[in-house]
Protein backbone atom coordinates (compact mmCIF):
# COMPACT_ATOMS: atom_id res chain seq x y z
CA UNK A 1 0.00 0.00 0.00
CA UNK A 2 1.89 2.79 -0.79
CA UNK A 3 2.17 6.41 1.54
CA UNK A 4 -0.08 9.44 0.61
CA UNK A 5 1.99 12.35 -0.38
CA UNK A 6 1.12 15.68 1.83
CA UNK A 7 0.79 18.80 -0.67
CA UNK A 8 0.56 22.55 0.65
CA UNK A 9 -1.34 24.25 -2.31
CA UNK A 10 -0.13 27.39 -3.43
CA UNK A 11 -2.42 29.62 -4.25
CA UNK A 12 -3.15 33.19 -2.54
CA UNK A 13 -6.11 33.83 -0.17
CA UNK A 14 -5.40 37.39 0.67
CA UNK A 15 -6.87 38.93 -1.77
CA UNK A 16 -10.30 39.25 -1.61
CA UNK A 17 -12.91 36.81 -2.64
CA UNK A 18 -15.65 37.88 -5.26
CA UNK A 19 -19.22 37.72 -3.50
CA UNK A 20 -20.52 35.36 -6.51
CA UNK A 21 -17.02 33.93 -6.80
CA UNK A 22 -18.24 30.59 -8.94
CA UNK A 23 -19.36 31.78 -12.36
CA UNK A 24 -21.13 34.65 -10.78
CA UNK A 25 -23.78 31.91 -10.03
CA UNK A 26 -25.65 32.44 -6.39
CA UNK A 27 -26.78 28.63 -5.99
CA UNK A 28 -23.37 27.02 -6.96
CA UNK A 29 -21.23 29.96 -5.00
CA UNK A 30 -23.61 29.30 -1.64
CA UNK A 31 -23.39 25.30 -2.16
CA UNK A 32 -19.36 25.19 -1.92
CA UNK A 33 -19.11 27.84 0.50
CA UNK A 34 -21.67 25.93 2.62
CA UNK A 35 -19.53 22.65 2.11
CA UNK A 36 -16.54 24.30 3.28
CA UNK A 37 -17.81 25.72 6.38
CA UNK A 38 -18.26 22.23 6.98
CA UNK A 39 -14.90 20.58 6.14
CA UNK A 40 -12.76 21.97 9.15
CA UNK A 41 -14.49 20.31 12.18
CA UNK A 42 -15.22 17.16 9.66
CA UNK A 43 -12.12 17.32 8.86
CA UNK A 44 -10.99 17.27 12.79
CA UNK A 45 -12.47 14.43 13.36
CA UNK A 46 -11.48 11.95 10.97
CA UNK A 47 -8.46 13.09 11.81
CA UNK A 48 -8.93 12.28 15.65
CA UNK A 49 -10.66 8.76 14.64
CA UNK A 50 -8.02 7.44 12.04
CA UNK A 51 -5.52 8.38 14.59
CA UNK A 52 -7.84 6.77 17.71
CA UNK A 53 -7.69 3.80 15.52
CA UNK A 54 -4.32 2.43 14.34
CA UNK A 55 -3.36 1.63 18.03
CA UNK A 56 -5.84 -0.86 18.49
CA UNK A 57 -4.23 -3.04 15.68
CA UNK A 58 -1.67 -6.12 16.22
CA UNK A 59 1.43 -4.25 16.18
CA UNK A 60 2.61 -6.02 12.69
CA UNK A 61 -1.01 -4.42 10.86
CA UNK A 62 0.09 -0.68 12.34
CA UNK A 63 3.39 -0.72 10.28
CA UNK A 64 1.26 -1.97 7.44
CA UNK A 65 -1.09 1.00 8.13
CA UNK A 66 1.06 3.62 9.81
CA UNK A 67 2.04 5.01 6.54
CA UNK A 68 -1.11 5.44 5.26
CA UNK A 69 -2.71 7.09 8.16
CA UNK A 70 0.14 9.74 8.52
CA UNK A 71 -0.24 10.55 5.10
CA UNK A 72 -4.52 10.82 5.76
CA UNK A 73 -3.83 13.03 8.40
CA UNK A 74 -1.57 15.24 6.69
CA UNK A 75 -3.48 16.24 3.57
CA UNK A 76 -7.06 16.57 5.89
CA UNK A 77 -4.98 18.93 8.23
CA UNK A 78 -3.85 20.76 4.96
CA UNK A 79 -7.77 20.62 4.15
CA UNK A 80 -8.41 21.83 7.30
CA UNK A 81 -6.60 24.98 6.62
CA UNK A 82 -6.96 25.93 3.87
CA UNK A 83 -10.70 25.54 4.41
CA UNK A 84 -10.48 28.03 7.05
CA UNK A 85 -8.65 30.66 5.42
CA UNK A 86 -11.52 30.42 2.65
CA UNK A 87 -14.15 30.63 5.91
CA UNK A 88 -12.54 33.67 6.76
CA UNK A 89 -12.90 35.52 3.80
CA UNK A 90 -16.63 34.55 3.68
CA UNK A 91 -16.99 36.10 6.98
CA UNK A 92 -16.58 39.77 4.72
CA UNK A 93 -19.33 38.90 2.93
CA UNK A 94 -21.75 38.63 5.79
CA UNK A 95 -21.56 35.15 6.12
CA UNK A 96 -22.63 33.60 9.12
CA UNK A 97 -21.15 29.85 9.48
CA UNK A 98 -24.34 28.10 11.33
CA UNK A 99 -22.67 24.63 10.84
CA UNK A 100 -19.86 24.47 13.21
CA UNK A 101 -21.97 24.95 16.48
CA UNK A 102 -24.16 22.50 15.06
CA UNK A 103 -21.50 19.74 14.33
CA UNK A 104 -19.96 20.60 18.12
CA UNK A 105 -23.05 19.94 19.87
CA UNK A 106 -23.33 16.43 18.12
CA UNK A 107 -19.40 15.79 18.78
CA UNK A 108 -19.98 17.10 22.25
CA UNK A 109 -23.13 13.87 22.54
CA UNK A 110 -20.61 11.45 20.76
CA UNK A 111 -17.86 11.75 23.42
CA UNK A 112 -17.09 8.40 24.65
CA UNK A 113 -17.97 6.59 21.58
CA UNK A 114 -16.18 3.43 20.67
CA UNK A 115 -13.32 3.88 18.44
CA UNK A 116 -14.71 1.49 16.00
CA UNK A 117 -17.70 3.70 15.75
CA UNK A 118 -16.33 6.98 15.42
CA UNK A 119 -14.21 5.40 12.63
CA UNK A 120 -17.16 4.10 10.84
CA UNK A 121 -18.74 7.34 10.38
CA UNK A 122 -15.32 8.34 8.99
CA UNK A 123 -15.44 6.11 6.58
CA UNK A 124 -19.23 7.08 5.80
CA UNK A 125 -18.43 11.05 5.33
CA UNK A 126 -15.08 10.08 3.73
CA UNK A 127 -17.22 8.18 0.90
CA UNK A 128 -19.99 11.19 0.58
CA UNK A 129 -16.53 13.61 -0.06
CA UNK A 130 -15.04 10.77 -2.58
CA UNK A 131 -18.67 11.30 -4.75
CA UNK A 132 -18.49 14.62 -5.01
CA UNK A 133 -14.73 14.62 -5.61
CA UNK A 134 -14.98 12.13 -8.30
CA UNK A 135 -18.11 14.15 -9.82
CA UNK A 136 -15.97 17.21 -9.60
CA UNK A 137 -13.47 15.35 -11.38
CA UNK A 138 -15.54 14.64 -14.29
CA UNK A 139 -17.16 17.85 -14.57
CA UNK A 140 -14.51 20.39 -14.27
CA UNK A 141 -16.88 23.25 -15.98
CA UNK A 142 -18.53 23.50 -13.23
CA UNK A 143 -15.94 25.51 -12.67
CA UNK A 144 -16.09 27.90 -15.52
CA UNK A 145 -15.78 31.47 -15.21
CA UNK A 146 -14.91 30.84 -11.71
CA UNK A 147 -12.28 32.84 -9.60
CA UNK A 148 -9.23 30.48 -10.77
CA UNK A 149 -7.43 30.42 -7.27
CA UNK A 150 -10.71 29.13 -5.87
CA UNK A 151 -11.09 26.20 -8.65
CA UNK A 152 -7.86 25.29 -8.10
CA UNK A 153 -8.52 25.00 -4.47
CA UNK A 154 -11.66 22.55 -4.98
CA UNK A 155 -10.05 20.40 -7.23
CA UNK A 156 -7.02 20.11 -5.72
CA UNK A 157 -8.80 18.89 -2.45
CA UNK A 158 -10.75 16.49 -4.83
CA UNK A 159 -8.23 14.80 -6.28
CA UNK A 160 -6.89 14.07 -2.72
CA UNK A 161 -10.21 13.26 -1.62
CA UNK A 162 -10.14 10.15 -3.95
CA UNK A 163 -6.66 9.89 -3.37
CA UNK A 164 -6.88 8.49 0.29
CA UNK A 165 -10.63 7.37 0.21
CA UNK A 166 -9.91 4.00 1.42
CA UNK A 167 -7.97 4.56 4.47
CA UNK A 168 -10.64 4.95 7.00
CA UNK A 169 -12.79 2.11 5.13
CA UNK A 170 -9.31 -0.26 5.11
CA UNK A 171 -8.94 0.25 9.24
CA UNK A 172 -12.69 -0.92 9.84
CA UNK A 173 -12.34 -3.37 8.02
CA UNK A 174 -8.55 -4.47 9.74
CA UNK A 175 -10.52 -3.88 13.19
CA UNK A 176 -13.32 -6.49 11.90
CA UNK A 177 -15.54 -3.45 12.05
CA UNK A 178 -19.27 -5.21 10.81
CA UNK A 179 -21.44 -4.43 7.87
CA UNK A 180 -24.32 -3.54 10.09
CA UNK A 181 -22.89 -0.77 11.69
CA UNK A 182 -21.06 0.37 8.62
CA UNK A 183 -24.69 0.25 6.94
CA UNK A 184 -26.12 2.36 10.52
CA UNK A 185 -23.69 4.72 10.32
CA UNK A 186 -23.22 5.32 6.80
CA UNK A 187 -27.15 5.88 6.34
CA UNK A 188 -26.84 8.80 9.56
CA UNK A 189 -23.76 10.42 7.73
CA UNK A 190 -26.42 10.55 4.61
CA UNK A 191 -29.06 12.21 7.10
CA UNK A 192 -27.00 14.85 9.55
CA UNK A 193 -24.98 15.64 5.95
CA UNK A 194 -28.02 16.56 3.39
CA UNK A 195 -29.45 18.27 6.30
CA UNK A 196 -26.24 20.37 7.74
CA UNK A 197 -25.40 21.13 3.93
CA UNK A 198 -29.18 22.51 3.14
CA UNK A 199 -29.21 23.96 5.81
CA UNK A 200 -26.22 25.95 5.48
CA UNK A 201 -26.78 26.68 1.79
CA UNK A 202 -30.29 28.16 2.60
CA UNK A 203 -29.09 30.33 4.92
CA UNK A 204 -26.37 31.39 3.03
CA UNK A 205 -28.36 32.42 0.06
CA UNK A 206 -31.00 34.31 2.68
CA UNK A 207 -27.84 36.07 3.94
CA UNK A 208 -26.85 36.78 0.31
CA UNK A 209 -30.28 38.01 -0.93
CA UNK A 210 -30.40 35.76 -3.19
CA UNK A 211 -32.28 33.06 -1.99
CA UNK A 212 -35.94 34.00 -3.78
CA UNK A 213 -34.54 34.83 -7.03
CA UNK A 214 -35.54 32.48 -10.22
CA UNK A 215 -32.06 32.05 -11.43
CA UNK A 216 -30.93 30.69 -8.24
CA UNK A 217 -33.54 27.99 -8.27
CA UNK A 218 -33.27 27.03 -11.88
CA UNK A 219 -29.60 26.42 -11.26
CA UNK A 220 -30.09 24.25 -8.19
CA UNK A 221 -32.55 22.27 -10.37
CA UNK A 222 -29.84 22.00 -12.97
CA UNK A 223 -27.16 21.08 -10.55
CA UNK A 224 -28.43 18.60 -8.42
CA UNK A 225 -30.87 16.65 -10.89
CA UNK A 226 -30.58 17.98 -14.48
CA UNK A 227 -28.73 15.30 -16.93
CA UNK A 228 -25.27 15.64 -15.68
CA UNK A 229 -26.40 16.46 -11.82
CA UNK A 230 -24.61 15.39 -9.12
CA UNK A 231 -27.26 13.68 -6.70
CA UNK A 232 -28.38 11.85 -9.94
CA UNK A 233 -24.84 10.62 -10.95
CA UNK A 234 -23.85 9.85 -7.35
CA UNK A 235 -27.21 7.82 -6.21
CA UNK A 236 -25.68 4.36 -7.44
CA UNK A 237 -21.97 4.73 -5.77
CA UNK A 238 -23.88 5.84 -2.48
CA UNK A 239 -25.90 2.64 -2.72
CA UNK A 240 -22.95 0.32 -3.67
CA UNK A 241 -21.07 1.53 0.25
CA UNK A 242 -24.27 -0.70 1.69
CA UNK A 243 -23.25 -3.50 -0.46
CA UNK A 244 -21.27 -6.79 0.73
CA UNK A 245 -18.28 -6.44 -1.00
CA UNK A 246 -17.79 -2.98 -1.32
CA UNK A 247 -14.61 -1.56 -1.05
CA UNK A 248 -13.76 2.26 -2.42
CA UNK A 249 -11.38 0.69 -5.06
CA UNK A 250 -13.86 -0.37 -6.97
CA UNK A 251 -14.73 2.81 -8.47
CA UNK A 252 -11.41 3.61 -9.02
CA UNK A 253 -10.50 6.51 -11.66
CA UNK A 254 -6.95 8.08 -13.22
CA UNK A 255 -8.66 11.41 -13.14
CA UNK A 256 -7.48 12.78 -9.58
CA UNK A 257 -3.79 11.44 -10.54
CA UNK A 258 -4.24 13.26 -14.21
CA UNK A 259 -4.74 16.38 -11.92
CA UNK A 260 -1.98 16.25 -9.80
CA UNK A 261 0.09 15.15 -12.11
CA UNK A 262 -0.47 18.28 -14.54
CA UNK A 263 -1.21 20.86 -11.72
CA UNK A 264 2.26 19.79 -9.66
CA UNK A 265 3.60 23.15 -10.32
CA UNK A 266 0.33 23.89 -8.06
CA UNK A 267 1.47 22.92 -4.61
CA UNK A 268 4.54 21.83 -2.85
CA UNK A 269 4.95 18.43 -1.58
CA UNK A 270 5.74 18.90 2.12
CA UNK A 271 5.47 14.86 2.76
CA UNK A 272 6.43 12.99 -0.45
CA UNK A 273 5.03 9.16 -0.56
CA UNK A 274 7.89 6.74 -0.57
Amino acid sequence: MPALSVRRLLIDLETPIERHWCGNDPFRTALFNALSMGFPPGEQLFIDSVRAALPLLPQAEQAHFSDQVAGFIGQEATHRRIHGLFNARLEQHGLVNAWIPRAQRRLKKMEGFAPKHMLALTAAYEHFTALLAQWLLQHQDVFEHCDGRLKKLWLWHSAEEVEHKAVAFDLYQALCGSRAWRSFWFLSATLVFATDTLHQTLYNLKRDGTLWQRRTWFSAARFLFGRDGVLRHSFGPWRAYMGKHFHPAQADSPLARQWLAANADSFAVVQARE
